[in-house]
C-alpha cells in the first residue's frame, strides 16, 4: 500500500463509501469517522466527514434524526435514504466499472524497477530498437 492515500482520490471516493457505511447501520458523525478509521481510512477527520454528511443529506441521500445523550448535546444520527440506497448501487456499479479498467491499464504497467521503460512495439526488434522493458531511453534529439 502506498504511505499516503491522495487526497483528491479520497474526496471522489468518500461519499461512496459514507453511504456504503450507513447502509450497514445508521450512525452519528464521530461513530462513522470511527468506522471508516477502522476500515482503513486512517487519516479521515470530521472536518472532512461532515461536510460529506451535509451534502448527502442536502441531496436527499441520507436522513438525520436528533437523539438525546447522556453525556453532552444530542446526538445527530445519519441514515441511508431509499434514494440514497439506489444511488450507492449505481455508484457501486460505476466503481466497480472503473477499478476493472484502471486494472486492466495498470496491469500492462511494468514495475518501478524497470524505469525508464519502453513499451514492446510487437515484433522483432530493429537495430537501433533494444526490445526490452530496461531498454535506454534516447536524450531528445539524440539518435534514434
Amino acid at each position: 500500500m502506498a504511505d499516503a492515500r491522495d487526497p483528491q482520490l479520497l474526496k471522489g471516493v468518500l461519499p461512496m463509501l459514507v453511504l456504503a457505511a450507513l447502509a450497514q447501520e445508521e450512525a452519528y458523525g464521530y461513530a462513522l469517522v470511527v468506522r471508516l478509521r477502522e476500515a482503513g481510512l486512517d487519516e479521515l477527520s470530521t472536518g472532512t466527514l461532515y461536510p460529506v454528511l451535509t451534502r448527502l443529506e442536502r441531496e436527499g441521500l441520507v436522513t438525520s434524526r436528533l437523539v438525546p445523550s447522556d453525556s453532552g448535546p444530542a446526538r445527530k444520527y445519519y441514515r441511508l435514504s431509499a434514494p440514497g440506497t439506489l444511488a450507492l448501487a449505481g455508484r457501486r456499479d460505476a466503481w466497480r466499472d472503473l477499478v476493472r479498467t484502471s486494472e486492466g491499464l495498470l496491469s500492462a504497467v511494468p514495475g518501478p524497477d524497470t524505469y525508464p521503460y519502453v513499451p514492446d512495439r510487437g515484433g522483432p526488434p530493429g537495430p537501433d530498437d533494444p526490445g526490452t522493458a530496461l531498454a535506454p531511453v534516447p536524450a531528445p534529439g539524440g539518435p534514434r
